[in-house]
């Protein structure tokens, strides 16, 4: 009776013709872990249907076969007694390193290949609080903090007299990796001996305790630029923690803390300032002394001056941290109207009051009359 006809590669794995190198994959390691005989004990249908994944893979993974296999289909490998691609050769040949490349990231790193003994060191955060005007214009800083750095007596080795006190691990022979055979293929874990490192310090450097590294306290200078604002935070490469086995050092972010000012607001690179005047100065016009970051200017006020007004001075907010210019700083004009009167004073503002009655000298007060009018009638 002849045997069933073999189902599309393609079809066994749910791709279509055009799926990428990735997708094969991607789809060939969700179906293996469904179908596998260890999820499936005893399951005759999913022992074939695991092999028969296997088979597909196999064939669509190599370039060659798969361009064999998109021109011919199936009688690419049939040879004259009729086998398939695997006729004449141990299925299992091959199939590690398969199984070894799609499952490594599950069960170690692959086909007895040693985990890298270095490792890069840990990065560090340095919160620095600074004043207003530092960060506008730019400073140095002195910071003093704690960082691991490499061991001055072993030179990082972690054992004592340096390397001589290095031997290879002799139950992973230095890989690093301990494989086990299960069924017709192979699995790498970590080994637990050596701890994946593929060597074992025998006589461990007695200042570092064979770690490689200590603690230290260090004592670092940090430009700040001018611009940086709250929250900004400034790298440096290479003063993290030393790394792991003379590997890289991690990096420090300095993050940058911004204290308040007594006058100064900062809005984006433009600074703000209230500015408190008389109302005989909001009403005649005056000339006022403003702070700004270089020192004291001249700021005149125009008569009529209303509470709120902002005034601009271009050029004297904030350096741009990127190099786009420099902001403005902008006066809002506070009109300040007095607690107290003399009697001469009140006698004054009632004669000024008489006086003042016209319309135009109060438009805000007109428009707003004649919207309660237009709303009441």
């Amino acid at each position: 009776m002849p045997s069933a006809a073999k189902r599309d590669y393609y079809e066994v794995l749910g791709l279509s013709r055009g799926a990428s190198e990735e997708e094969l994959k991607k789809a060939y390691r969700r179906l293996a872990i469904q179908f596998h005989p260890d999820r499936n004990p005893g399951n005759k249908e999913a022992e074939e249907r695991f092999k028969e994944l296997n088979e597909a893979y196999q064939v669509l993974s190599d370039p060659e076969r798969r361009a064999q296999y998109d021109r011919f289909g199936h009688a690419a490998f049939q040879n004259a007694h009729g086998q398939g691609p695997f006729g004449g050769f141990d299925f299992s040949q091959g199939f590690e390193e398969v199984f070894s490349d799609i499952f490594g990231d599950f069960f170690g790193t692959g086909r007895g290949r040693a985990r890298s003994r270095t490792r890069r060191g840990d990065d560090l955060r340095y919160d620095l609080e600074i004043e207003f005007e530092e960060a506008a214009r730019g400073s140095e800083k002195t910071i003093n903090f704690q960082r691991l750095t490499q061991c001055d007596q072993c030179n990082g080795s972690r054992a004592r007299g340096g390397s001589t006190g290095v031997r290879q691990c002799p139950n992973c022979r230095g890989t690093g990796q301990v494989r086990t055979q299960q069924g017709f293929f192979s699995i790498s874990t970590t080994c637990g001996q050596c701890r994946g490192e593929g060597m074992i310090i025998s006589d461990p450097c007695p200042k570092c305790q064979g770690q490689g590294r200590i603690r230290k306290q260090e004592s670092l200078s940090v430009k700040i630029p001018p611009g940086v604002d709250n929250g900004s935070r400034l790298k440096l490469r290479g003063e993290g923690e030393a790394g792991y086995s003379s590997g890289p050092a991690g990096d420090l972010y300095v993050v940058i803390h911004v204290k308040e000012h007594d006058l100064f607001v900062r809005q984006d690179n433009d600074i703000v300032i209230e500015v408190p005047i008389s109302f005989p100065q909001a009403s005649l016009g005056c000339e006022i002394d403003v702070p700004t970051l270089e020192g004291k200017v001249k700021l005149k006020i125009p008569s009529g001056t209303q509470s709120g007004k902002v005034l601009r001075l271009k050029g004297k907010g904030i350096v741009d941290l990127h190099g786009y210019g420099r902001g403005d700083q902008l006066i809002r004009v506070v009109v300040e109207t007095p607690r107290s009167l003399t009697a001469r004073q009140r006698e004054l503002l009632e004669e000024f009051a008489k006086l003042d009655g016209k319309a135009v000298n109060h438009p805000l007060s007109k428009g707003f009359v004649d919207k309660l009018k237009e709303m009441f009638g």
